[in-house]
């Protein structure tokens, strides 16, 4: 059984936890997330603590994650969730048009990206970007979905990386003796 699992979600004033049925519902000052329980598990309200618990006695993973996913809404609607993106290359940069992200990445085209709901792109600098948003997963998502346009490559270390991302470099072709 989950050692953090059995920990209760300590709910800050300003947000509410509501359980209606099979989904729980969390409100804060910047948004309001959903998610449904998973199979397996209980969630109670009790005072200023969301409780997770397993339904039955033998060993059910799901409620671990259940009280992750709690926590994490808990912390999206209070202070939000956000990654950073660096791009390295010759030429390659960022701006934004609207609300839609274009990528200028050594392609013979821009790639455009249109954000989904609930998620802020920032561009800081032509180089460096902002993903944030409410829903930790969501804001993952998209930070990957930018980041596979270009990965960074080995060779070089040009593409698209995330803030503080170490890439192992490899040596080039050695000159070979013909």
């Amino acid at each position: 059984m989950s050692r953090m699992g059995k920990r209760p979600v300590a709910i800050p004033s300003g947000v509410t936890v509501t359980v209606d049925g099979e989904t729980v519902r969390v409100k804060g000052p910047k948004t309001e997330l959903l998610h449904p329980v998973l199979a397996g598990t209980s969630v109670k309200v009790e005072g200023a603590e969301v409780v997770v618990s397993a339904e039955k006695i033998t060993r059910n993973p799901a409620f671990g994650t259940m009280r992750a996913k709690i926590a994490n809404m808990v912390t999206g609607v209070t202070a939000g969730f956000s990654k950073t993106l660096e791009i390295v290359g010759t030429g390659y940069r960022a701006q934004m048009d609207g609300k839609k992200l274009v990528l200028q990445l050594g392609f013979s085209h821009p790639v455009e990206f249109m954000p989904p709901a609930g998620i802020t792109i920032n561009v800081e600098s032509p180089t460096r970007l902002s993903v944030s948003g409410a829903d930790k997963c969501l804001v993952g998502q998209v930070a990957a979905e930018i980041r596979g346009f270009r990965p960074p490559e080995p060779y070089k270390g040009k593409g698209i990386k995330y803030e503080g991302e170490y890439i192992r470099r490899k040596a080039g072709k050695a000159a070979g003796s013909a």
